[in-house]
């Protein structure tokens, strides 16, 4: 016992580290943005217009020529675009009259912070390259609009009003030549979601051939997934009848050109996600692109070609989603795009402890009292061998002066001293690893929990009591890690003493290491160690009075 005892609390102080290095990188300061002045100093992610032509899927027959003379144009229509601004009671988005993109979007129900509650927060940023881009795409850039061209709207300003439940944007281009399109964009009360319907009106004297196109573009500043990948996931993904990532490392190698019926693409940051959904009953080619002068990753979709006779028009249809991450909207939305909630290795354990959260959340009405409630759940899951180990504990602390006499009678020869502590547990029936491995047995619950409060935007800003308004973030007062360090001395006064001096200092020193590295931690998940050792003292004492009682 003596002898794995420490491996069960490196084991602990390991797993510590990494949580505690990867909750710094997910709060450390992030780098500033170079945005556009007034003399004309632009983003250092601008593209070129080399970088433009490159950011334009093939089209069936696209001609090099063309495509060649929209990269010409795009920075004179990068000028002259106007802004058009839409706001409802969720969003706050910008639309680009350059492509029809939606070049920014501000989620207005999720403030940046608690200090800044009138600052939400940004996803699509123009800043960063952030956006979402459609178009259309031909044998000829003038029978076709990319996301380059210049559209046209009705208006710059558009608000979602009292009592409406619904807002259209629409925008226009032609070519003056007989082809027009019309992008509308439709936004719903209390949503995220965003239609998008192209229309394409062939008044023309030939048939119309082309295919349309979604993508989002990105130009991340911190691209890094943490120490020993322990880190919520940023990068792009893709559904082809299951979950996929693609890291911006792999959009810089080879490229993707898969064909999938239905799916989405989407890229993820920490909480938030915007993703672009086909109609799912046709075939999509999904793909990538790496824009390496610009830096800037793209993860798109491509429709099927169709085909529009002369007097008549047709609609392309996809939607949208730009927000958070909430499991129950998003599996509403498409197959699988509740995946991007991602809980790495271990969502077959996190996965059940957030549904057992967000069902004890719709009676409490407080994530504080869900995990601890949770904790009390998963307490008595783990109690029959928890209390094997606490008996363990037990029977090792009554025997601790005959294993001492055995020390000391052997004290010249490790292996006969070996021999004979062994055949003393055998004869005493007990198990030297009983107080370890159940113990064991719960870390990937603890890490299951970290990664929900990690991954999980419901927890997000989630106040508790007191001064505990987001149990995503340390403790400011530092209270539930001091009561922990407490704790866990206390624990320690109940388990068998260390026979070696150093075993001793190192053991006694643990709870102040542990103290100060539970300073850095969520206080959601330091809520959780330390209701847990409270109950796991209140076992343990109580087995170690009973065995106590009948000896």
């Amino acid at each position: 016992m003596d002898q794995q005892r420490p491996l069960l609390y490196f084991t602990l102080l390991f797993l510590g580290y990494l949580i505690w290095t990867t909750w710094l990188q997910d709060h450390a300061p992030k780098p500033t943005i170079p945005e556009t002045t007034a003399n004309g100093v632009v983003s250092q992610n601008a593209p070129s217009a080399n970088s433009k032509q490159l950011d334009i899927p093939a089209g069936v027959a696209t001609a090099s020529s063309a495509t060649q003379n929209t990269a010409e144009k795009a920075a004179s229509n990068d000028s002259q675009g106007q802004d058009i601004h839409v706001k409802t009671d969720v969003l706050d988005i910008i639309i680009s009259s350059v492509g029809g993109s939606i070049v920014q979007a501000d989620l207005l129900t999720y403030p940046v912070s608690l200090e800044e509650k009138n600052k939400p927060v940004r996803v699509l940023d123009r800043q960063k390259s952030y956006a979402a881009q459609s178009g259309l795409i031909s044998s000829s850039a003038e029978l076709a609009p990319n996301h380059y061209a210049q559209y046209s709207a009705p208006q710059t300003e558009y608000q979602l009003l009292e009592g409406s439940d619904e807002l259209i944007v629409p925008l226009t281009w032609t070519n003056g030549k007989g082809i027009s399109v019309t992008k509308r964009y439709k936004f719903k009360k209390g949503s995220f979601l965003i239609s998008l319907e192209q229309t394409v009106d062939n008044q023309s004297d030939v048939a119309w051939k082309g295919s349309s196109y979604e993508q989002i573009t990105h130009s991340p500043k911190n691209k890094s997934s943490g120490m020993m990948g322990v880190r919520a996931y940023i990068g792009g993904a893709y559904y082809n009848n299951k979950y996929e990532k693609v890291s911006f490392s792999d959009m810089e190698g080879e490229k993707l050109s898969n064909v999938v019926k239905g799916g989405w693409v989407a890229m993820l940051e920490h909480y938030f996600v915007s993703s672009w959904i086909p109609p799912k009953e046709q075939d999509n080619t999904y793909y990538t692109n790496y824009i390496k002068d610009s830096n800037r990753y793209i993860i798109g979709v491509k429709s099927p070609e169709i085909q529009i006779s002369p007097s008549t028009s047709a609609n392309i249809n996809s939607q949208f989603y730009v927000g958070p991450k909430i499991q129950a909207v998003l599996e509403k939305i498409s197959k699988g795009l509740d995946l991007t909630v991602d809980y790495g290795v271990f969502s077959f354990v996190s996965k059940p402890i957030f549904w057992l959260m967000q069902t004890i959340h719709n009676f409490v009405g407080n994530w504080g009292w869900s995990i601890i409630f949770v904790t009390l759940f998963i307490k008595i899951i783990f109690f029959y061998p928890s209390a094997i180990s606490y008996r363990s504990m037990a029977r090792m602390k009554k025997m601790a002066p005959k294993i001492k006499e055995l020390n000391e009678r052997f004290k010249g020869d490790p292996q006969a001293k070996q021999k004979a502590t062994m055949d003393f547990y055998r004869k005493e029936k007990i198990n030297p690893l009983g107080g370890c491995l159940p113990m064991l047995i719960q870390m990937p619950v603890f890490m299951g929990l970290y990664w929900v409060l990690l991954e999980s935007v419901e927890l997000r800003q989630a106040p508790w009591l007191a001064w505990y308004q987001d149990l995503s973030v340390l403790d400011p007062y530092y209270v539930l890690p001091i009561i922990f360090g407490i704790s866990m001395f206390v624990q320690q006064k109940l388990n068998p003493p260390q026979m070696d001096p150093m075993q001793q200092k190192i053991f006694a020193f643990l709870p102040i290491v542990f103290t100060v590295m539970f300073l850095f931690f969520p206080a959601g998940l330091v809520l959780y160690w330390v209701v847990n050792n409270i109950l796991s003292i209140l076992q343990q004492w109580y087995i170690t009075k009973q065995i106590e009682e009948n000896s």
